[in-house]
């Protein structure tokens, strides 16, 4: 286990606004970084979904790359999430993050474009070709509404040295059980959704890519490190004492929940950016509630 990424919890962060909204908050980001690496999560994955990636300026994301790895200064892993539906733009963003010193780079479905099976394993390919740095594959399909096959996935873990993780958030345990059997020993799979930690760890996995550990960071990384320790019964009373959070952080669309939790608490401002839009009055009440147990 030594060889992989991480194991155990490797944090989805949010990307903090400044309260117009017009500009990232650098500030509040390292004081995010510090506080997670403090709380005792194993790895941190920068611009990712939670990230909101998709509405980040080219300068911006190479600013933050630049800045997070620099600040984290090799505590911990840090992921870059660098794919998106254009190969050409996903191999600029890979190659500055390996130039910035990423520890390995998250490499999503491509969305709104559909590729094929094979569409996916040539962007794949031409990210892998051009990149010297780990990728971690990333199955969302109900952001991308593109699924990508646990043979795929099997496929470019034997044929692209670099491929060194999945992160599966497809909500289905016959794939993520299809990809644990099928794994070569080099390949790290992770959950992609806080809810299937458990299950896929139980099933052989090697941690999680967590949303709602932005908030919740020691307690969700101690249940993740009991499953992962084979401490079922500690980790089963874990997942429960948790569910209610991890539910929470998608009551409405991630991470409108998490910010206005972490805005709540007085750790940044909770702005995103258009096309979403602060929390609803009538969620945010529902979403300080589930989590008020742990605050």
């Amino acid at each position: 286990m030594s060889d992989f990424l991480f194991t155990g919890t490797g944090v989805a962060l949010v990307t903090p606004f400044t309260p117009d909204g017009d500009r990232i908050d650098y500030e509040a980001f390292r004081r995010h970084v510090d506080w997670q690496i403090a709380e005792g999560v194993e790895a941190l994955v920068v611009l990712g979904t939670t990230g909101e990636n998709a509405t980040i300026w080219p300068a911006e994301r190479e600013r933050l790359v630049s800045d997070a790895i620099a600040h984290v200064a090799g505590r911990v892993p840090v992921i870059v999430g660098t794919g998106n539906n254009s190969t050409s733009e996903s191999i600029v963003f890979s190659k500055q993050a390996q130039a910035a010193g990423a520890a390995g780079l998250l490499v999503v479905g491509p969305y709104y474009n559909k590729p094929t099976q094979a569409g996916f394993k040539a962007h794949v390919q031409a990210i892998a070709a051009a990149a010297d740095c780990p990728i971690v594959l990333y199955n969302v399909p109900g952001r991308t509404s593109f699924n990508i096959l646990p043979e795929t996935m099997l496929a470019l873990a034997q044929e692209v040295p670099s491929v060194a993780g999945v992160k599966e958030a497809s909500g289905s345990i016959a794939q993520i059980g299809d990809l644990l059997a099928g794994r070569p020993d080099h390949l790290a799979v992770y959950s992609g959704d806080d809810e299937m930690t458990l299950p896929l760890v139980a099933l052989g996995g090697h941690g999680v890519i967590s949303v709602v550990a932005n908030v919740l960071p020691a307690a969700f990384s101690a249940f993740a490190r009991a499953a992962l320790a084979g401490r079922f019964e500690e980790a089963r009373q874990g997942h429960f004492h948790l569910l209610a959070a991890m539910r929470a952080c998608f009551y409405e669309t991630n991470p409108i929940p998490v910010k206005a939790m972490l805005a709540e608490m007085g750790r940044m401002a909770g702005r995103l950016r258009l096309p979403l839009v602060e929390i609803t009055d009538e969620t945010r009440p529902r979403v300080v509630e589930a989590f008020r147990p742990h605050l």
